[in-house]
């Protein structure tokens, strides 16, 4: 899978432009602020309907003006798809393939797909809980598009949950009981739906951590495949369910399956059930606390993804005991891990790598150079030349006042 073609309207600081890209590795050149992360950032943001960067899509269109369109050609397997999305903040966003309207934006999701390493990516090791849940939960998305539907499902549903557990625990008399009644519904709800999202989380982490263990040993000097390692901690006891990948305890209160299509949907009813009734269990012995506190205090938003490092008897957790090498020598893996899945699957996916020579002696960024060698299309930025190794440097562009242009 490559991108052959990107035109971008009033995205970020362009006005309009358009770049021819090939197959292989493409070099984007510019000092800080002239617009090459834009780049990378939009073909990015085709894949997952999200940034890397910001959180919300109003950042990501031009000063002044009231919507973005980012269109791109793009080939697989010998044949090429025109995707274009159209942002439109306070507004819905709409989606085309081949010109053709998609009833829901998100079904675009996965049709191209990327994986981005970046310097802010320590916070996939640094940050909250909520970064690591974010980082499983685009990668689900790629690898099974429907699961955007099922997210966004869980979301709403959490929200009306949260509102009404506030109602709950005010009401009095036959109002309370009227909420606690409608409560029970939203239980039932909240699992089934997260029941599903849980599942697939612990499939996620299951397949990802063979790749992650080649990864880190790959990236991080002296390292062996058996240092790193992946534990899911769910807000429910998960022992006895028959899942190895997590967490004996469940995880402390905080202040996918297969893409073969044949067992997909049976991996997944035979997983949903038990976690479902798990979930239900949970929700009961917490009702109290929940209605006290008026949140939701199960399920998947409150579930843990555990980095870990060390002899294998001997794990400790990254966050809090890693130097800043090991930090970022297991961020990198892990996006690596990320293409390697993605890529087994039976998709190449897009890499991006930006400004992350920066941050590498040469040696480190020879070796990374080597790692990502076989990529159909590797995309990089970078402020100097000189810090990008001259096997990346295929096609190389200069990016300077919001222009693009094509170097020799």
């Amino acid at each position: 899978m490559h991108v052959a073609h990107l035109s971008l309207h009033d995205f970020r600081s362009y006005g309009d432009i358009d770049v021819a890209l090939e197959p292989g590795a493409t070099a984007f050149i510019g000092r800080n602020g002239q617009g090459k992360t834009n780049l990378v950032e939009a073909i990015d943001y085709l894949s997952r309907l999200s940034s890397h960067r910001v959180a919300t899509d109003a950042p990501l269109v031009r000063a002044g003006a009231d919507q973005a369109i980012v269109r791109a050609s793009v080939v697989k397997e010998g044949r090429t798809a025109l995707l274009e999305v159209e942002l439109n903040p306070g507004r819905a966003n709409r989606a085309r393939i081949n010109r053709s309207p998609l009833p829901r934006p998100r079904e675009i999701i996965g049709l191209v797909r990327t994986v981005v390493f970046a310097p802010d990516d320590l916070t996939l090791v640094k940050g909250d809980p909520s970064d690591r849940r974010k980082f499983l939960d685009d990668l689900l998305m790629l690898r099974t598009p429907r699961l955007a539907g099922v997210r966004s499902d869980y979301d709403r549903i959490l929200k009306q949950r949260n509102s009404l557990l506030k109602t709950a625990g005010l009401a009095r008399g036959s109002s309370r009981d009227a909420a606690m009644a409608t409560l029970e519904i939203w239980d039932d709800n909240l699992a089934r739906v997260g029941a599903e999202i849980l599942g697939a989380r612990l499939q996620l982490v299951e397949d990802l951590r063979p790749y992650l263990g080649k990864a880190y040993e790959a990236v991080a000097r002296g390292a062996s495949r058996d240092d790193a390692d992946l534990e899911y901690k769910a807000s429910i006891d998960l022992s006895g369910l028959g899942f190895d990948t997590v967490a004996a305890q469940p995880a402390q209160p905080a202040t996918d399956t297969p893409l073969v299509e044949q067992g997909e949907e049976r991996a997944r009813v035979e997983t949903k059930a038990p976690l479902q009734t798990a979930l239900l269990d949970a929700i009961a012995s917490r009702r109290k606390e929940e209605l006290d506190r008026g949140i939701s205090l199960v399920g998947p938003h409150r579930d843990e993804l555990l980095l870990t490092l060390g002899d294998p008897q001997l794990r400790l957790p990254v966050k809090g005991y890693a130097s800043h090498g090991e930090s970022w020598s297991f961020a990198l893996a892990l996006r690596l891990a990320s293409y390697d899945l993605l890529r087994a699957d039976g998709d190449d996916p897009i890499l991006v790598l930006d400004d992350v020579f920066a941050e590498l002696d040469s040696e480190r960024r020879n070796q990374l150079a080597q790692l990502v060698a076989g990529a159909e299309q590797v995309l990089v930025t970078a402020a100097v030349a000189a810090d990008v190794p001259a096997s990346l440097q295929g096609v190389r562009f200069l990016v300077a006042d919001g222009t693009v242009t094509r170097d020799g």
